[in-house]
């Protein structure tokens, strides 16, 4: 899978980080669901973690298309309420 994360890159996941992924994911968007700020952005950071630790940044110039486009690191709990919802980022 093939992870953007808006103003930083794209990276490479295996299966295992994507599977992680969606499960925070899915707790990003019932965190957001229940309003709850502060555990939204400790999940959102530890996504953003995992995409930075286990996945390997792709050059500038490799132009294959992103599986998912995760925010920027700086977003707000308002935009989140936007980019947070439904079935959330990462399919699965």
């Amino acid at each position: 899978m093939i992870v953007r994360i808006s103003s930083e890159g794209q990276f490479e996941l295996d299966g295992d980080c994507a599977e992680r992924l969606n499960a925070l994911d899915n707790e990003a968007v019932a965190a957001v669901d229940a309003g709850d700020e502060p555990r939204f952005h400790e999940l959102f950071d530890q996504m953003l973690g995992i995409i930075r630790s286990e996945g390997t940044p792709l050059a500038d110039d490799d132009l294959r298309g992103s599986d998912v486009i995760v925010p920027p690191p700086d977003t707000s709990f308002a935009e989140a309420q936007h980019e947070f919802s439904g079935e959330g980022l990462i399919p699965g």
